[in-house]
């Protein structure tokens, strides 16, 4: 029986024993999981750190009327308009009434503010019940006038028939002319009168202010309740102008050229111009003419250049970059491809003698070959292989390949 229980001892389990055994175990395993864990995020650190970083550019579309130029200047300026007013009274007074806002579109004549207009109105009453007094009085003097006309013709023939004396004649003939003479100064005085009567119906139309041309507010001036004035007066309360109103279709670009590369513009010279707002968008142009004056300050002369098409995205003060393009070259073969977009010449690779560039998109790059046409100063033309708005690589690894993942700062 000892021996059978000695047996059973000996295959009874030493749970202290387990237990002892188990927790090394668990260390090794906890150890070897942040052992993975550290080698994955040093993987990860690395493979990030080794995808090269690129710039890109935006492909540009080729203007079809720049096609055979090349740029000779590139300038930079803004949006005038050429025909912009700030609208003021002719008289001082105050504001009743405002017909404009921001942004509105108004035509020449229309109605954009009223002045008060009591004193007007009742100078305008004066005066018509002046020229009814001065034309009352003529009449009188008129009816008199006839009286006396007649009495001179009675004493001219008592005189004739012994009647009367001379002395009487002259009497009743310096009474006619007397009385000629305050007609005639009666017929002065509602003259004076009528022309004073157009000046205060004149002060009363003045108190209307109308658009002097077609165009669109820009900015408004003044409120109602606050005197206007063509002069600045008040010590600085009294308004002088209503708004500003701009003919939209005035609008061109000036430009300050350096006057050492003045000789390379000349008027009806094609321009290419993009705005600041749109950089994407190329705008047909030409020269008007270079302004005759020179600036000594900055060493600029101004040129004016005219939009080909107006557009409703153009506003005045808008910032814009010209280019100033050469003669047109003609082509030696008449079939000629004509590139259809731009790149910076910097994009292009070449690769087992063919020109390739890189497209980026998905954040990974494509090799793409390329047909190239001519140079444009620091653009290459692409007759196929790419398309407006697509980017490209200008700077990356020399080693760059297709579907290479890549990172954009």
């Amino acid at each position: 029986m000892s021996t059978s229980r000695e047996r059973i001892a000996e295959l009874r389990i030493d749970r202290e024993q387990r237990d002892r055994s188990r927790t090394p175990r668990k260390a090794l395993l906890v150890i070897s999981l942040v052992i993975v864990v550290v080698a994955g995020a040093v993987f990860w650190w690395f493979a990030k750190e080794s995808v090269p970083a690129v710039t890109l550019a935006e492909v540009a579309e080729a203007s079809s009327s720049a096609s055979s130029r090349e740029t000779v200047l590139d300038a930079s300026g803004y949006v005038v308009a050429r025909l912009q007013a700030t609208v003021s009274s002719k008289i001082t007074g105050k504001i009743v009434e405002i017909r404009v806002e921001e942004g509105l579109e108004v035509v020449e004549g229309q109605i954009l503010a009223r002045l008060d207009d009591s004193m007007a109105s009742r100078q305008v009453a004066l005066g018509e019940a002046q020229i009814a007094a001065a034309r009352s009085a003529l009449v009188e003097a008129e009816v008199r006038l006839d009286e006396a006309e007649i009495d001179l013709r009675r004493t001219q023939e008592l005189v004739r028939a012994g009647v009367t004396t001379e002395a009487d004649l002259d009497t009743a003939e310096a009474e006619v002319e007397a009385l000629k003479a305050r007609v005639a100064r009666n017929r002065e005085d509602i003259k004076v009168t009528e022309r004073q009567l157009e000046l205060r119906r004149q002060e009363l139309a003045d108190t209307v202010i109308r658009a002097p041309f077609s165009g669109v507010v820009i900015t408004k001036n003044a409120q109602p309740g606050e005197m206007i004035s063509p002069v600045s007066a008040g010590g600085g309360f009294t308004r002088t102008g209503i708004c500003t109103l701009v003919d939209m279709s005035s609008l061109e670009i000036e430009v300050d050229v350096n006057e050492s590369y003045i000789n390379r513009v000349k008027p009806g010279q094609k321009v290419i111009a993009t705005l600041d707002a749109y950089q994407g968008w190329k705008i047909p142009a030409s020269v008007i003419t270079t302004v005759p004056a020179a600036d000594r300050q900055k060493a600029t002369v101004r040129v004016r250049i005219a939009f080909d098409e107006l557009d409703p995205r153009l506003l005045p003060d808008m910032g814009a970059k010209v280019s100033f393009l050469g003669e047109s070259v003609e082509a030696e073969n008449e079939e000629e491809a004509v590139p259809t977009v731009l790149v910076p010449a910097t994009a292009v690779r070449s690769d087992g003698g063919r020109d390739i560039v890189f497209v980026y998109g998905g954040g990974a790059v494509e090799r793409r070959a390329v047909t190239l046409g001519p140079e444009r100063g620091k653009l290459v033309g692409v007759i196929a292989g790419l398309r407006g708005g697509e980017r490209v690589v200008v700077q990356g690894p020399d080693d760059l390949a297709d579907g290479d993942e890549v990172k954009v700062p």
